[in-house]
């Protein structure tokens, strides 16, 4: 049962090679670039949406902030195919992987507080020790300060990875708790595959909210260090 449970986790194999690699490489497939005069309706719902969400991201920095608009829109993007892409069957999610999470999490947060260092010093460096502290207090908020910093790519990856796989967990089980009380109760099995139908539309908004929040935070970084 929890090998059946947890083999959607699983990185998928041909011949012993890993096809994570082309597995993460298929969203980009699915936003061609058109050279078109006039784009057709799914380029322009796709560029309305880019235009929608990089105003609505990136409104509130400066000039150099918003030099990272490209990477930001490319992450959102990125993000909210592949868990999409999750929720067809048989499918594998990346974003299930808490390695791959903290690979995209951790040097982006980087970047943002290398840029707040070499930008903003002294700003970058009051934030370890706020205004008008107790001097006794001083070494112990310095160091929860230090800690409160460095644990946020931690807490970026856990969050998108903890609700991802959650949400697939539970499609696993309701599923399979459907088929079983098909045989015992049509009545009970009905009642159950509503609720399933339900929370794959419930999964489908998180996939998508999960991404955009993990690319506001990832914003809101930067915000804080430009």
């Amino acid at each position: 049962m929890n090998e059946n449970l947890f083999a959607s986790f699983i990185t998928p194999m041909i011949l012993g090679l890993p096809l994570a690699t082309l597995i993460v490489m298929f969203p980009s497939l699915l936003f061609p670039t058109s050279n078109r005069l006039i784009n057709n309706r799914l380029l322009s719902l796709q560029q309305w949406m880019l235009q929608l969400v990089s105003k609505q991201m990136m409104g509130i920095h400066n000039t150099k902030g918003q030099t990272w608009t490209l990477m930001l829109m490319s992450l959102i993007l990125f993000i909210g195919s592949t868990n999409l892409l999750g929720l067809l069957p048989h499918s594998f999610t990346p974003t299930t992987q808490l390695s791959m999470n903290l690979g995209m999490a951790i040097p982006l947060w980087a970047g943002a507080v290398i840029t707040g260092f070499r930008n903003k010093t002294k700003a970058s460096l009051a934030h370890f020790l706020p205004q008008g502290t107790p001097t006794p207090l001083i070494p112990m908020l310095v160091i929860i300060e230090t800690i409160s910093l460095f644990i946020q790519p931690m807490a970026l990856a856990v969050r998108l990875t903890a609700n991802i796989t959650a949400g697939h967990l539970l499609i696993h089980l309701i599923g399979g708790a459907t088929l079983a009380l098909m045989n015992i109760s049509t009545t009970t099995a009905l009642i159950t595959f509503i609720i399933l139908i339900l929370l794959t539309i419930l999964e489908f908004a998180v996939a998508m909210i999960q991404a955009y929040v993990f690319t506001l935070l990832v914003s809101l970084y930067l915000h804080d260090n430009t």
